[in-house]
């Protein structure tokens, strides 16, 4: 089925979507004092914060914005914030609110995009049901609800390493992404894993040209944030906290402690990057990029000190591939078992609702009530092991699901070509 000429497809996929808005709002009403959809922006105000203090000459990385949040972003990010510091925070929020969906919207497009299909009016239909789809995924959801910048940096990266090998400047725009923030250097490592050397290249020169600008703007905090906070970890949280949907964080996580051991963090990522690397040079190899670039980006995720949920929005490309992989590539009974493992995915990184009935800290405030989503805020016995890190595990399934459906080249496989652009 060509989901850009199926009108069908396009009703469904609207039921759909109006079907995610209702059950976004029956997980949370979104006018619900600051637990609804738009009544929070927390890490939004903490960069404006952030801008606000270099406008006014203070030190970026010691000051304590909004009484006690730490600004852990590149200084090089100032310069994205410094208009939302210009605004009031209503215009603000509403502004950045518009931009993420925008942003996801051009996510699913540039993926379907970059797996063949034409961009018609039905395709673009089926992006916007898609992206309220995502809204109900636990990393939408804290991204919207937070106003993070993660949707940004990962649209940067697949505009630029979603377009054909040999793309004039390719790899520039996903250095600058790792100059902003620095998980996205992970994909140098996987442009030297496919042997794309001119594009990895491009991407360090991109990397270095923001570091300079970033000294240049701002020569004081660049040497602070380069020479010592980058190497801080504990500046962003405690490892010991169920949102933080790292391995570092399992680990904290299932030992009870602030301290976990490094080594085990070091050895099990690198297991893991191992694995998650096979997967991406097969898929590579395949013509499946965006999948590749999907593994890449919650690979980076997973072997961080710190990952929040709304880090992970690399699900919603993968989300575009799996939608492709059903609809376009896998006749008969494949697609009923890729189905279930992509619902199955899906179930687990949807924004599941918890609700604490006393006083508590949280995100910088008191609150008399929580209302927490995210399945690792869930833990029945025996299956925490499984509620308490879902969004690892969803990239291992991934990861070993795209080995062992390209270990080999099969019946209407393109053969393996090693990239050079």
């Amino acid at each position: 089925m060509k989901l850009e000429r199926s009108t069908p497809a396009v009703v469904g996929f609207l039921l759909a979507g109006l079907l995610s808005v209702w059950a976004q709002h029956s997980l949370m009403p979104f006018t619900e004092p600051y637990w609804g959809l738009f009544q929070n922006f927390l890490d939004l105000d903490v960069y404006r914060a952030g801008a606000q203090v270099v406008l006014d000459g203070g030190d970026l990385y010691q000051a304590k914005l909004l009484g006690q949040m730490d600004f852990t972003y590149a200084p090089l990010s100032v310069v994205l914030f410094a208009p939302f510091a210009w605004m009031a925070a209503g215009p603000a929020h509403l502004v950045w609110t518009i931009a993420i969906f925008v942003a996801l919207y051009l996510v699913v497009v540039l993926g379907f995009k970059s797996l063949g299909h034409e961009v018609t009016w039905r395709l673009r239909a089926i992006a916007v049901s898609i992206v309220l789809l995502s809204a109900l995924l636990e990393p939408v959801r804290s991204t919207i609800w937070f106003g993070q910048i993660n949707v940004f940096l990962m649209l940067l990266v697949i505009a630029d390493l979603a377009r054909p090998e040999g793309s004039r400047l390719r790899g520039v725009g996903a250095g600058i992404a790792a100059g902003i923030k620095l998980t996205p250097l992970m994909f140098g490592a996987y442009l030297l894993a496919i042997r794309q050397w001119r594009t990895a290249a491009r991407m360090a020169a991109g990397f270095a040209a923001s570091v300079v600008l970033g000294f240049a703007l701002m020569p004081s905090a660049s040497k602070d944030f380069w020479f010592g906070t980058m190497f801080d970890s504990d500046r962003v949280s405690s490892p010991q906290t169920y949102g933080n949907q790292s391995i570092r964080g399992a680990i904290a996580n299932f030992t009870h402690t602030d301290h976990p051991s490094t080594l085990l963090w070091l050895v099990l990522s690198a297991a893991l990057v191992l694995l998650a690397g096979r997967a991406c040079v097969l898929a590579h190899r395949h013509g499946q990029e965006l999948l590749a670039l999907s593994i890449v980006g919650m690979t980076s995720c997973a072997v961080s000190p710190v990952a929040w949920s709304h880090h992970w929005v690399w699900l919603v490309p993968l989300l575009v591939v799996a939608i492709h992989q059903i609809a376009e590539r896998i006749p008969g009974p494949g697609a009923f078992a890729l189905a279930a493992l992509a619902l199955g995915g899906f179930a687990s990184a949807i924004a599941w609702r918890t609700h604490f009935a006393f006083p508590m800290w949280y995100a910088n405030r008191s609150v008399e009530e929580a209302y927490l989503t995210g399945l690792f805020f869930k833990h029945p016995p025996p299956f925490d092991w499984f509620t308490t890190q879902p969004l690892t595990l969803i990239l291992v399934v991934t990861s070993v699901v795209t080995i062992v459906a390209y270990r080999r080249p099969g019946p209407g496989r393109p053969a393996p070509a090693a990239g050079r652009s």
